[in-house]
């Protein structure tokens, strides 16, 4: 590659996220749904004014998509990658204001060689490729109305200030509409307005409160239900930042080692230091100051809750945090590269950087769908992920989460259960019950046999399956079945079992149920809020 100079960044970057585009459109195609993704999956096809866990931006795009390219996996997911190349190039824009276009080179190209960025926030169907779409198109407009570039000395026309105080409103009500983090970008511009004093003029301003008013009002759908559903939306998220008893440091070791992980840690590492550099010139540097607030408050708080309250492997919640301080770092890579003492090492650590990134996605995508590392990979690397006793016996690679379990489907299809429209499908945990229903594409109504359903409560109305039998899926939880599935039933016989195949190889079974006449079971079973529905209440709340 020829040098970057502020001449060409723009141009090698276009070309950057026009490549990283393609190769995530085959990623995207051809790799599997997550658990996550899976159980999402129903809330594009049951179009609501909001969720039970998320706000509803991402499944109105993923129920769109689906419209136009099909109900596959490139078809729920493209508007993530598509959102993502829009967020590189807002990455590249807004390093550019606060920075320079060669800085905005390289913050894209590090944020596209970070492992949480390149494959889970830019191809799967989640809540996060819209938030950062959306969180980087706010900051590129609040960057413009405050002027941080020359510290605030811009002077405009009232006319085009209220129409930019309009543009943030607007930007962050669909970043409202895509995930509650938002909440840390109104938090943090309105520390930094308050910390500098040539900002703070902007809190006697009508624009601010403007853009507020419409923000709100963007994201009155989200307000709405949650006022129909007893808030529940607020309450399961609020809930997760309780405490669990005591604190508890090794969940806070945890979230800090995943953080370093996720993000890989030749980049975890400089952009710690680029949040500390951040916070030494805030009061030098506007740009600077700006980038820290915005960053640090996700940093700190999903980070610190973990003390108390165990948030288990969601190390991409701190995410839009970090993806601020990409663009500081884009800055300290230009001016290494600048440096003859250090160009050297900047170019060898950026080399086994893309180097890195590019053979192990490639590594992780093969295995997932060939299943190849069972037969020539290391046993132990897979133990140690995964440690349920099936998994210890049969060494379980934990990327089969990442296919689709189609053997299902070929089962339902073998025994004529698909076409018979007196039985349901159901499974014992929520993100079994979503793998289960993205196989099938929804064609069945699925009910979830557990005291957590999550959204997928609201998505299917139990009692009009009320009388039909089902076929009931669970992963090695007897226990489950016997407490929470065999009360509604008459009967439950257990069928051999689901074997999930890969590339030939069996590498996990599922058990399989048949279940006679579903009906309100005959003891009250209050702790699960199938139970509260089927006796005419809410899932959720009083």
């Amino acid at each position: 590659m020829k040098k970057i100079t502020e001449g060409t960044a723009a141009l090698y970057t276009a070309l950057l996220i026009v490549v990283t585009f393609i190769i995530r459109l085959f990623i995207a195609a051809y790799t599997g749904l997550g658990i996550g993704e899976a159980y999402y999956f129903r809330g594009a096809l049951h179009l609501d004014l909001s969720y039970f866990d998320q706000p509803p931006l991402f499944f109105w795009l993923g129920g769109l998509s689906i419209k136009v390219f099909g109900l596959t996996n490139l078809g729920i997911r493209f508007p993530s990658v598509l959102l993502f190349a829009g967020t590189s190039w807002l990455l590249y824009l807004v390093t550019k204001k606060l920075f320079n276009a060669k800085a905005g080179f390289w913050a894209v190209l590090v944020m596209n060689l970070s492992a949480v960025f390149t494959v889970p926030i830019a191809c799967w169907f989640q809540p996060d490729a819209p938030l950062m779409f959306f969180w980087l198109l706010s900051t590129y407009v609040i960057v413009d109305v405050l002027s941080i570039t020359d510290e605030g000395r811009t002077k405009r026309g009232a006319g085009q200030v209220y129409l930019l105080w309009i543009l943030v409103g607007i930007c962050m009500g669909l970043a409202t509409l895509s995930k509650y983090h938002v909440i840390f970008l109104f938090a943090g511009v309105f520390i930094f307005v308050s910390a500098n004093k040539n900002q703070r003029h902007w809190l006697r301003h009508p624009g601010p409160y403007i853009a507020m008013l419409i923000t709100l009002m963007i994201a009155f759908p989200v307000l709405y239900w949650n006022y129909k559903n007893n808030w529940v939306s607020f309450v399961f998220q609020g809930s997760r930042a309780g405490s669990s008893g005591g604190l508890h440091p090794v969940w806070f070791l945890r979230s800090i080692g995943g953080q370093c992980l996720w993000l890989l840690p030749w980049f975890w590492f400089p952009l710690v230091k680029q949040l500390v550099v951040s916070f030494k010139k805030r009061t030098l540097s506007q740009s600077y100051s700006f980038l820290f607030w915005t960053a640090i408050l996700p940093l700190v708080f999903f980070t610190t809750v973990t003390l108390w309250s165990d948030l288990q492997y969601h190390f991409h919640w701190q995410a839009p945090g970090y993806m601020m301080l990409f663009m500081p770092l884009g800055y300290a890579i230009d001016k290494s590269l600048s440096d003859p003492q250090k160009a050297r090492g900047t170019k060898r650590w950026l080399i086994f950087s893309a180097l890195f990134t590019i053979i192990t996605i490639g590594v992780l995508c093969i295995d997932e769908v060939t299943g190849f590392w069972q037969s020539y990979g290391p046993k132990w690397v897979v133990s140690l992920v995964d440690k349920t006793p099936e998994a210890k016996q049969k060494e379980i690679d934990p990327t089969i989460q990442g296919i689709d379990y189609d053997d299902i489907l070929t089962r339902f299809q073998k025994e004529g259960w698909m076409n018979n429209k007196k039985i349901f499908a159901g499974a014992t945990r929520w993100w079994l019950t979503g793998k289960v229903d993205w196989v099938l594409k929804g064609q069945k109504d699925i009910i979830c046999f557990n005291d957590d359903p999550r959204n997928l409560a609201f998505l299917v109305d139990p009692n009009k399956v009320v009388g039909e039998d089902a076929i009931i899926i669970d992963q090695g939880s007897p226990v489950s079945v016997n407490n929470d599935v065999k009360p509604f039933f008459d009967s439950v016989k257990q069928l051999p079992d689901i074997a999930i195949i890969r590339n030939g190889r069996d590498e996990l079974h599922l058990q399989v149920y048949y279940c006679t006449h579903f009906h309100v079971p005959a003891t009250p079973r209050e702790n699960l809020p199938l139970y509260h529905q089927l006796t005419g209440r809410p899932p959720f709340g009083k």
